[in-house]
């Protein structure tokens, strides 16, 4: 395919059915925002809450997520159908009372979707299907990393150190609950109640006490019927930010970062993340000594390789107090805002937002179609 004489066309899929559709919302506003419109033409396709895609305004102001606003995809925008054919990459839309009409052919497509039903491998399936490139991981490892256990059990695998867990699937809260809390009360409190499969903070719980487990599962199920339930880690959370290498070079890794919450709450929840600008304080490059660094940055290219990441992902590390360096999880598409962490962790290497998502599109484009 020929994109030298023309811009290329990129196809933003945003929103989603998961619970973090806002938070993809305002990564799409902001991806849009920063792409250059001399160099690419940009395709917004938004994937309402009921699962209906739409062609999406290219406006980015009604997609920011504030206090005030919690963004959200229109499902009455013209209806998209996405190719099915490796042979064709057209989109065609239909819109009420006018016959279906097709877009230019995608060359890349840039999924801005967090959590299930779209980071989780099901839309990287699709585009494998249909033989479109697209940015990050393939099905596998995106499936694999959105799932805390499964992923802990790719570290497990690797030689990393992860902190002490317990696993409550479906089968097992129906089944028997009280067995299964008894496994977690095997841990030490407090411990982290957490949906296997989502994002964002969405559905975790801070436990002190056995006497609060059993709500707390209940309020993770609400958001995936597998819970895991982490044994809390006294320590500091640091991140790294990994960048796929070109070819056949080795991936890349970010200065460090640090997340401190200041005030009003006792984790880094979704209310810290996205609404309150004051409560917590985001430290890229983080202050921890130079062995302690080349550390992190080692393992978190151990981690990346060994769950067959692509593209880029962020890495998160628990530093104890006496030094110890757990990895806590990867997140195949993390907070991509500017002010997010992955984006600020490249910027303090030199590496602008719309430089980074250049060279993420850019590897994409690199990449072969199908099994790589």
């Amino acid at each position: 395919m020929n994109t030298t004489s023309r811009k290329l066309r990129v196809a933003l899929v945003f929103g989603g059915r998961s619970s973090e559709h806002a938070v993809s919302c305002a990564t799409a506003a902001s991806v849009i925002s920063a792409l250059d419109p001399e160099r690419y033409e940009i395709i917004p396709i938004g994937i309402a809450k009921d699962g209906s895609w739409v062609l999406a305004p290219s406006d980015p102001e009604p997609l920011r997520l504030t206090a005030d606003h919690i963004p959200e995809v229109d499902p009455s925008g013209p209806s998209v159908l996405v190719p099915t054919s490796a042979t064709a990459r057209h989109l065609i839309v239909q819109e009420p009372g006018a016959a279906p009409r097709e877009l230019s052919e995608v060359d890349v497509v840039f999924p801005l979707l967090h959590g299930p039903f779209g980071e989780d491998g099901t839309l990287q399936g699709m585009l494998d299907l249909a033989g479109v490139r697209y940015v990050g991981s393939g099905v596998a490892a995106s499936a694999v990393m959105m799932d805390k256990h499964l992923m802990k059990v790719v570290f497990e695998q690797a030689g990393l150190p992860v902190g002490p867990y317990a696993v409550i699937t479906d089968r097992d809260w129906l089944r028997d609950p009280d067995a299964a809390l008894a496994r977690v009360e095997a841990l030490e409190f407090p411990v982290f109640v957490k949906p296997a499969r989502a994002g964002s903070s969405m559905g975790i719980s801070k436990v002190d006490s056995p006497g609060e487990l059993a709500a707390a599962v209940e309020k993770a199920r609400e958001h995936d019927p597998k819970v895991v339930v982490e044994q809390g880690i006294a320590g500091r959370e640091i991140e790294c930010g990994v960048l796929d290498g070109h070819g056949t070079d080795l991936p890349r890794t970010s200065p460090l970062g640090e997340c401190i919450v200041v005030q009003n709450h006792e984790f880094y929840d979704f209310e810290a993340k996205y609404l309150a600008d004051d409560d917590i304080r985001l430290e890229a490059p983080a202050d921890v000594p130079d062995d302690v660094a080349v550390r992190i940055a080692e393992m978190a290219v151990t981690a990346f390789t060994a769950a067959g990441c692509e593209g880029l992902a962020r890495c998160d590390f628990f530093l104890t107090d006496d030094g110890e360096i757990l990895i806590n999880e990867i997140n195949t598409m993390p907070g991509f805002t500017p002010s997010s962490m992955y984006p600020r962790m490249w910027d303090a290497a030199g590496l602008t937002y719309p430089e980074l998502i250049d060279e993420l599109i850019g590897l994409a484009m690199e990449r072969r179609v199908g099994l790589r």
